[in-house]
């Protein structure tokens, strides 16, 4: 069975992301490595580590937890630092994910692939779906790791923002949605997002919509392990089941040199 790597860029994106596909590709038979490029150290700390603990640390036993109970085969952490969000002091830290050589880090994702002998990669879309910098970082790593490595199979997962819009506006019909849904109300998903870009993408642009609610109880106890940064009193811990599939059931990728309309399809055809 062909083998699919992910790479993500910091501990808890992958199962955000794409915690349904890597659920169903290794339940499907597929071999699973999961990639993630930073060490997460500027996300949230929390009140209980331990003495000696670090947040690095923590994020590191937390993300190998969510890759247990997806059935990731193999975890891969490159070990460069976090960057913090767009304007934060630590984008100007040589060691931070942004300023790595492009070149250097699309090789150490390169040797991954072609050690697994990997069918597809998942990146990010061009701008990181919401345009935090890391995120934009894998998406340019990942698509010259894949050139290097030989990989033609590119999977750039995205937000399908006419998806998400339609979502709000039955959500806000839906008294029982809003209360489970804490503040959709208030986002919108065509204003600009971290680097001035709407949100993920038009459906438009995309080419697979992933149907993986068989998946959701699995991606939402991977969302669970990511404690420090996903409380339990996060509305995604707190949605009912047929609400957490509504919200989070449907996974959506750009392959590259595909275009849309979104339409039901399988990474594996």
């Amino acid at each position: 069975m062909p083998t699919l790597v992910c790479f993500h860029a910091h501990p808890d994106d992958e199962c955000l992301a794409t915690g349904g596909t890597i659920a169903r590709a290794s339940a499907e038979g597929h071999r699973v490595v999961l990639v993630v490029a930073t060490d997460g150290a500027y996300g949230e700390v929390p009140q209980d580590l331990e003495t000696g603990e670090t947040l690095v640390d923590r994020r590191a036993k937390e993300v190998a937890a969510s890759a247990k109970v997806l059935g990731v085969a193999r975890l891969e952490m490159l070990g460069y630092k976090d960057s913090g969000m767009t304007g934060w002091p630590q984008n100007s830290d040589p060691a931070a994910f942004i300023n790595a050589d492009v070149e250097a880090a699309a090789r150490k994702l390169a040797k991954i692939l072609q050690e697994e002998n990997a069918e597809a990669v998942t990146i990010y879309d061009w701008h990181g779906n919401y345009g935090h910098p890391d995120h934009i970082a894998v998406y340019k790593v990942g698509m010259r790791a894949a050139e290097i490595a030989g990989t033609s199979n590119i999977f750039q997962m995205t937000t399908n923002r006419d998806a998400f819009r339609r979502m709000r506006d039955m959500a806000m019909n839906n008294p029982e949605i809003v209360s489970e849904t804490q503040g959709i109300g208030d986002f919108d998903p065509d204003a600009p997002a971290d680097d001035g870009n709407p949100m993920g993408e038009p459906e438009s642009v995309i080419s697979h919509r992933v149907n993986v609610e068989k998946y959701c109880a699995q991606k939402k106890l991977a969302i669970a392990c990511h404690r420090s940064q996903i409380t339990d009193t996060s509305f995604f811990l707190n949605m009912t089941d047929d609400i957490f599939k509504l919200a989070f059931g449907t996974e959506y990728f750009i392959k590259s040199g595909e275009t849309g309309p979104a339409r039901d399809r399988w990474l594996f055809e």
